[in-house]
């Protein structure tokens, strides 16, 4: 199983949010992502810019 890395873009530089994320949901005014080992979370006001299937990353911004 290949989990994927939740990142976010930021000045052209990126940040690591979490790791071996299972589930990514849009929600209203951002995305509710859940990791395996990290439980669920909510990052309000962003927005995926990208997603990197192959390296298996999801680029998240402000909104």
């Amino acid at each position: 199983m290949c989990q994927t890395n939740v990142l976010m873009e930021k000045n052209g530089q990126e940040e690591l949010l979490l790791e071996n994320v299972t589930t990514l949901e849009v929600v209203e005014n951002g995305v509710k992502i859940t990791a395996l080992f990290e439980g669920t979370r909510e990052f309000l006001g962003v927005a995926i810019r990208r997603i990197d299937f192959t390296g298996g990353k999801v680029f998240l911004h402000q909104t």
